[in-house]
């Protein structure tokens, strides 16, 4: 199937609809042979390492839990040094830069706003000029969030959307795609001055949680947008929320205050906690 055709089908195809069964699929426990028969079949399928998962296949009652399955502890370091940012997730680069106007790159001719993307051009401001980069995770991965850098949870913004694929075919070829899916994103003030961790839900994402506060998506309410008085601390690598089934993250800092990596590239390898940029 060619691109084009891909993107005709998504178009007809009611996405919202399919990732809400399919997440209610995932939350539904069924009987211990056929489930964990069905689980090692897709960790066959995509290559999970179940190694690395904190507990052994047979402990998740259900796909969810799987899906959101722990490390082993201490199984991902996360850099000491207080001037390195750290990816926050499991994943793959898929586009890296500086947001000069308050641009991002998507793919190969197609841009989209940092504004557009938080949904609040006073929100997106400060991320005008500054570093940014999109990593993806994919169903093999582990699929919890993590911060990039020690600091306050300020605020969260709630940003109900669509749902297309967050796939190759569709991130060249859908204008805007990470700014019209569903969104979830989590505002940090942190060393490096402020600092977005924006999740980007997907179909068959059915859900994003957050760790910090009673915040669950896809659950039929409204957008919103929350500013707390005093904040919660968080380490650096500590959790953030989770997604059920893969999809991306992108990291949005002030301009002039986090400097890239020279090996963070398109289509490099992450692992929680190694670094990726650091502070001047």
């Amino acid at each position: 199937m060619n691109d084009q055709t891909f993107m005709k089908l998504m178009r007809l195809l009611p996405k919202s609809a399919l990732s809400s069964a399919v997440g209610m699929a995932t939350r539904v426990p069924i009987p211990a042979p056929v489930h964990q028969a069905a689980m090692r079949a897709f960790a066959r399928s995509y290559n999970v390492d179940m190694a690395e998962a904190e507990h052994p296949i047979e402990h998740y009652p259900t796909f969810a839990q799987f899906f959101t399955r722990s490390l082993k502890p201490g199984l991902r370091p996360i850099d000491p040094d207080e001037k390195a940012v750290v990816s926050p997730v499991d994943g793959r680069v898929s586009q890296v830069g500086y947001s000069e106007h308050g641009r991002c790159l998507q793919a190969k001719g197609i841009e989209y706003t940092v504004d557009e993307l938080l949904g609040d051009s006073q929100a997106a401001k400060p991320f005008h000029g500054g570093a940014w980069t999109t990593i993806y995770l994919s169903p093999r991965d582990y699929h919890r969030i993590h911060a990039p850098l020690a600091g306050t949870i300020t605020g969260y913004a709630y940003i109900p959307g669509e749902f297309w694929p967050v796939n190759p075919a569709s991130v060249m070829n859908k204008q805007s795609l990470f700014c019209v899916n569903e969104r979830l994103v989590t505002y940090l003030q942190t060393a490096a001055g402020q600092c977005a961790v924006v999740k980007v839900g997907a179909t068959c994402v059915s859900r994003i949680k957050a760790s910090y506060d009673d915040i669950t998506t896809h659950t039929g309410q409204p957008g919103k947008v929350h500013q707390y008085q005093e904040g919660y601390k968080v380490e650096k690598g500590g959790e953030l929320g989770r997604f059920e089934m893969g999809s991306t993250v992108i990291l949005l800092f002030e301009a002039g205050r986090v400097k890239w990596e020279s090996s963070l590239q398109p289509e490099a390898p992450l692992r929680l906690g190694q670094r990726i940029g650091v502070l001047p």
